[in-house]
């Protein structure tokens, strides 16, 4: 039964955030943080496959994880890979839905905080920085969210410099929301 709740959170979190960067983040070169974040910034600057990107830029992350932490590389490889293929096969809703900018980067950070919260919540996750966050909450016991939250700052920041200071200021409400949403889906789930 737990294999069932487990592949279903990675369904359904690979749909939310999925969502939350097709519908609400690329229309608007909204960045999320983490390797997602770097993930967009690549597309954006050389319209690299974003799913695509993902595997390839945590796949240090993943060889960390199969040497140190082999349940985490086992329980994330899903993640990874069936987030990373959802992200890329939902490519053409990133037309259907043009909203405000600001409302935009609310309701992606928001998709993108619940999906990723969920997967954390059944120890899964799209691998990447989430990965190595829930590493450090592990040793820590700082909640993975705000982990994830302060490595998101740090890419939003490179990609503010790169693309725009809009795209900055949007990414830094986007991050703020994944944090939250994020945080309220993993505080109980130890």
């Amino acid at each position: 039964m737990l294999f069932i709740k487990k592949g279903l959170a990675i369904i359904v979190g690979s749909i939310l955030l999925s969502l939350g960067i097709n519908v609400f983040l690329t229309p608007h070169e909204i960045l999320d943080g983490g390797i997602i974040g770097l993930s967009l910034i690549l597309h954006y600057l050389f319209q690299l496959k974003i799913g695509l990107m993902i595997i390839v830029l945590s796949a240090p992350i993943f060889v960390l994880a199969w040497f140190k932490y082999r349940t985490y590389f086992f329980n994330s490889l899903h993640g990874l890979l069936i987030s990373s293929m959802v992200i890329d096969l939902l490519k053409p809703l990133r037309t259907a839905v043009r909203i405000d900018p600001l409302l935009s980067s609310v309701l992606g950070g928001i998709f993108v905080g619940l999906g990723i919260g969920l997967m954390l919540r059944f120890e899964t996750s799209t691998g990447g920085t989430d990965l190595l966050a829930q590493f450090i909450s592990d040793q820590t016991s700082i909640n993975v969210g705000v982990v994830i939250f302060i490595i998101d700052a740090a890419v939003i920041l490179i990609g503010g410099l790169l693309i725009s200071p809009s795209t900055l200021l949007l990414s830094m409400v986007t991050i703020l929301s994944v944090g939250i949403f994020t945080s309220l889906l993993t505080r109980n789930s130890t």
